[in-house]
């Protein structure tokens, strides 16, 4: 600590901290350039490829869901039982993204691609856990800030990943797209790691030092009621999010007959205002409350997704669109940000697993969604689904009494 009083030790610091953040931010903005690219893009090119129907699409997502929850449990661990070793796992995990996404590449029909699906999430369910625990650590005087920085990058990536790959499209067959995804995120994998293992300064061990530790902290933090109720309503949100997110793009395509090229433009350009979003939320967020920002974000992203079906293609659908995807991403971290205010700070991989992991209770939703859309004919019932779960997550937090924002 005397180092640091010192004006080189404090310039070595802050530049230190600078250089994880860029690190962890520009790794989170290279995962969502896959994810976006292949949710919004690639997957209606399957289903239309391989004639699936709403309920075998809505299964290869909801096969996605299921280990991408596992993993960010299991993730949660590794974070806080070697933090150390964080660099190493988010270079993993950008790494394995690219591996599975090019074997899926290589999946004959839909019963192969349905298994491989169950590995695709793996990579990037690997990457929050160590990596918000990071920030949180290097900067818990403003951690909603720093939390939503970390969102900023994966909105960059949400904005440019649907326009890439349908550019990409234009030459390549949606198969041979994820044959060659593995090169670049091997690349962005090894300067992640790079970077990080120069910028973390921190090779002490972790907060839980086995799997009964581990557990035994999920445990304490479940039976706290404002955990517990983050947690559920995290769940909520998502499985309504999940939902009108994975059939969104399907109605794009196939409904309103867009090509690839504009529905990339639309999904894009709805992140684009996220941008935005993300740091001034998660400023506010630090600035007056968590509840401030989570509730009436919640309820226009609910009301917002029941308008879809009936909303012209015109502007109001392209209105629309871009606020719920302005919001849907942003109001995740800071359900991130008022957990760790709940954990005051301790265990904060684990924290950050439960809220990501609180996705596996919403596992199912977009095959139900699937479901409902072929019992009525219509996709558009997906989207009334969506936000029907999403009102009931507004008004348990507006019920909520929120714990006062934790320090380090």
């Amino acid at each position: 600590m005397a180092a640091l009083s010192k004006p080189n030790g404090t310039i070595t610091f802050k530049a230190r901290r600078v250089q994880l953040a860029v690190a962890v931010v520009f790794g989170h903005a290279i995962k969502h350039i896959y994810v976006s690219g292949l949710r919004t893009i690639v997957m209606p090119e399957i289903k239309i490829g391989l004639s699936l129907n709403a309920s075998e699409f809505g299964s290869l997502a909801t096969a996605r869901s299921l280990t991408g929850g596992v993993t960010t449990l299991v993730a949660g661990y590794l974070g806080d039982r070697f933090s150390h070793k964080a660099p190493l796992m988010l270079g993993l995990s950008l790494g394995l993204m690219g591996f599975f996404l090019m074997a899926a590449g290589f999946a004959p029909n839909f019963w192969v691609l349905f298994g491989v699906m169950f590995f695709v999430s793996v990579g990037p369910a690997l990457y929050h856990p160590p990596a918000l625990s990071a920030l949180s650590r290097r900067f818990p005087d403003s951690r909603g800030f720093a939390v939503s920085l970390h969102g900023t990058g994966g909105i960059a990536g949400e904005v440019i990943g649907p326009v890439f790959v349908a550019m990409i499209l234009g030459f390549m067959m949606w198969r041979d797209v994820l044959k060659v995804s593995l090169f670049p995120a091997v690349i962005a994998a090894f300067f992640v790691w790079a970077m990080m293992r120069t910028s973390t300064g921190d090779h002490s061990d972790g907060t839980v030092s086995s799997l009964r530790d581990y557990f035994g902290s999920l445990s304490r933090l479940l039976r706290n009621h404002a955990m517990l109720f983050l947690v559920i309503a995290t769940a909520l949100n998502s499985a309504g999010n999940s939902a009108v997110g994975e059939f969104l793009p399907v109605y794009l395509r196939e409904d309103l007959d867009f090509s690839p090229t504009r529905v990339a433009v639309y999904l894009s350009l709805a992140r684009v205002a996220g941008l935005g979003f993300q740091p001034i939320m998660g400023f506010f967020s630090d600035r007056f409350s968590r509840k401030a920002i989570l509730v009436p974000t919640l309820a226009a992203t609910a009301g917002l997704s029941l308008l879809l079906p009936v909303a012209s293609s015109g502007v109001p659908l392209f209105l629309i669109v871009a606020i719920t995807g302005a919001f849907s991403f942003s109001i995740h971290h800071i359900f991130i940000a008022a957990a760790l205010d709940v954990a005051r700070g301790k265990v904060q991989s684990t924290v950050v697993s439960l809220i990501y992991g609180a996705g596996l209770l919403a596992t199912f939703s977009p095959y139900v969604a699937g479901i409902i859309a072929d019992h009525f004919d219509d996709v558009r019932s997906a989207f009334l689904y969506g936000g029907s779960v999403m009102i009931i997550p507004t008004i348990m937090l507006a019920w909520l009494k929120f714990p006062k924002r934790g320090a380090s």
